[in-house]
């Protein structure tokens, strides 16, 4: 018999508040990087598909990184705290700082900031540990954010009673306004969107190839590399593969997204499978002038749709503040 090799855990039961988590290898991102992303995600995203958009509107002379690639890697490199995590509860706080360039290097610092146990379910022990998550580069901060998992415990319930805040609550757009950076936007395309208006994209789309994105992302958790290790019995789809699939949703409705700044949160309301067929519905609940465009907050929802056409429950409520025309 064989003990455990050191990345099996950590279980929920040997983490301690305020520890720092070994980080994962630092990541420089290439222009391959990118063009693997829009392989198994399709998007659209202007500045990150056209090298001469990237340069006038940004300055970026190499390219800029797909910003939903680095929020990607950025969580990728999280999840050596997640290995044995049951489910990404959500993210909130989340404050996207910068954009960032082909070529960059990306590493992440994650610190326990709570642990709270949950009931057990059955002989499952788990509990509830919330990370204070830093992504930065070559040219310094990028993200800036929070996340709660539910991770397995490998030796019952220790007791811990830490208050954990659940996802953040929108904050007013004013107080964003900073986050928007100074980018000449009139080369984007401008769409007339009246606030209070959702849209659905006429394009469903299906999730495949996740496990490469997990892969590409070293994404730890093992329910996304290996269907044994799942309650459900198969292998449990990343939920920012759900969340990059809803961004690509976005850049095809509001094809002049220049970036986008923060998320308010990223809930994981249910689960998502290898093959799934998916909707997406977009409504822009608000907006404020910033920076020579505008800054949108949108509330942005993902569905299965069965063989038969019918929309099931929402798996996906993502809200992001993006800058456009």
């Amino acid at each position: 018999m064989t003990s455990g090799a050191s990345n099996d855990g950590p279980y929920y039961n040997e983490f301690t508040q305020g520890m720092t988590i070994p980080s994962l290898p630092p990541v420089t991102v290439t222009e391959s990087d990118n063009v693997a992303y829009r392989m198994i995600t399709g998007d659209q995203h202007l500045l990150g598909a056209d090298r001469g958009m990237g340069a006038r509107v940004a300055g970026f002379e190499r390219g800029m990184v797909y910003p939903s690639l680095v929020m990607q890697y950025s969580i990728g490199q999280t999840t050596n705290a997640t290995r044995r995590a049951i489910a990404n509860l959500y993210y909130r706080s989340v404050r996207i700082l910068r954009g960032v360039e082909v070529g960059e290097t990306l590493r992440t610092t994650t610190t326990v900031l709570g642990l709270a146990d949950s009931k057990p379910k059955g002989d499952l022990h788990r509990g509830k540990v919330w990370l204070g998550i830093e992504t930065v580069g070559d040219n310094g901060p990028i993200i800036q954010y929070e996340r709660c998992a539910l991770v397995a415990s490998a030796a019952g319930s220790p007791g811990h009673t830490d208050q954990i805040p659940g996802p953040s609550d929108p904050v007013p757009l004013a107080d964003l306004v900073g986050l928007a950076p100074s980018w000449d936007l009139s080369s984007l395309p401008s769409t007339d969107w009246p606030v209070g208006e959702e849209r659905a994209d006429a394009m469903c789309d299906h999730v495949d190839m996740a496990p490469s994105l997990a892969r590409m992302t070293f994404n730890q958790a093992f329910v996304h590399r290996d269907a044994t290790t799942s309650v459900y019995g198969k292998r449990l789809v990343y939920g920012g593969h759900v969340q990059g699939l809803a961004q690509s949703s976005l850049s095809r409705v509001l094809p002049g997204i220049a970036t986008v700044v923060a998320w308010d949160g990223c809930d994981h309301v249910g689960p998502a499978f290898e093959g799934d067929l998916l909707a997406f519905r977009h409504k822009l609940i608000g907006e404020i002038p910033a920076e020579g465009g505008r800054l949108c907050r949108f509330e942005v929802r993902a569905a299965p749709v069965d063989a038969d056409g019918n929309h099931g429950d929402d798996i996906l409520v993502w809200t992001p503040i993006v800058l456009c025309p």
